[in-house]
């Protein structure tokens, strides 16, 4: 059994739709447990950008998005849906991967179909395997998991390159396949959105910006309204990613203006986080908790 895994299907399935803000380091997994949330969506992305320091064009490796998964698990009951990229191979590799991430502590693992090395769903230039290929990758996943309970996620990238339609019929093989929840990325207006949702016998997830939309990709929309038109999820994978590289960028600016350039001593509440509101967050009042009851006397 796989009890986080069963509670992010019961969600995914229910009437209401899962909102899945975007996680990716210690900070960001725990804000968001704190603000209420259930589940979290370990960006690729995001980890790739703050760990690595490059983009999300498959840079980073199976071990090193595994150990940071694994990370977040640790320190967090929040339902996390890892982001294996393309599964880092063929079908075979994608057995290892599944077997891997599950026991790291995620409740979902989210495969697409790019090749390999991956981008973004968002920039240009992306390409697919043959769905046939991901329908191997699929079925591994379904066979490599100790409990029905993990969720299998199967993403098609196949709308930007290909249409809407290619899109449809890719994500209908992958639930008939054995996928439990299905993805579609980077769609290109509200009515394919409609239409995806519509045309799918599984639990679709879209991902949105947060007042931003990059040129050509998917328009912005409220939660309400995806679930209105069928959409059982909706991640925000840079939200908060883009709001820490924005605050870090203000901070540096007036470090280095009022600092650095005219020697001023300065206190601003407004750029920075408190140091006992920090140590809240990261769990000292455990730690110190623990280590009292450890103590010798």
């Amino acid at each position: 059994m796989n009890a986080k895994g069963r509670e992010f299907k019961e969600l995914m399935y229910s009437k209401e739709i899962l909102i899945q803000p975007g996680v990716y380091d210690g900070y960001s997994v725990r804000l968001v447990e704190r603000a209420g949330f259930k589940t979290g969506s370990i960006s690729g992305a995001g980890v790739s950008e703050s760990r690595m320091g490059w983009a999300d064009r498959g840079v980073m490796t199976f071990e090193e998005n595994l150990n940071n998964a694994r990370r977040l698990a640790d320190c967090s009951e929040l339902l996390l849906r890892a982001d294996a990229d393309t599964g880092y191979g063929n079908a075979m590799t994608v057995h290892f991967v599944v077997r891997a991430f599950e026991k790291a502590g995620v409740a979902a693992l989210m495969i697409e179909d790019q090749v390999w090395p991956k981008r973004c769903g968002h920039m240009s230039g992306k390409t697919c395997i043959s769905a046939e290929e991901m329908v191997q990758k699929v079925k591994a996943a379904v066979d490599a998991r100790r409990s029905d309970d993990f969720v299998i996620v199967s993403r098609t990238d196949a709308a930007g390159p290909y249409g809407v339609d290619e899109a449809i019929r890719r994500l209908n093989l992958y639930a008939e396949a054995g996928a439990d929840v299905l993805y579609a990325d980077a769609l290109l207006s509200k009515e394919d959105i409609a239409k995806v949702a519509k045309n799918v016998p599984k639990p679709l997830i879209v991902n949105m910006g947060l007042g931003l939309r990059s040129r050509s990709t998917t328009p912005l929309m409220s939660p309400k309204e995806l679930q209105d038109i069928g959409v059982g999820g909706v991640s925000y994978p840079r939200l908060l990613t883009t709001a820490a590289l924005r605050g870090m960028m203000n901070a540096l600016d007036v470090f280095k203006e009022e600092v650095v350039n005219q020697n001023k001593v300065i206190q601003r509440t407004d750029l920075q986080v408190g140091f006992d509101e920090l140590n809240d967050l990261m769990g000292m009042a455990f730690l110190d908790d623990l280590e009292q009851r450890h103590k010798i006397d």
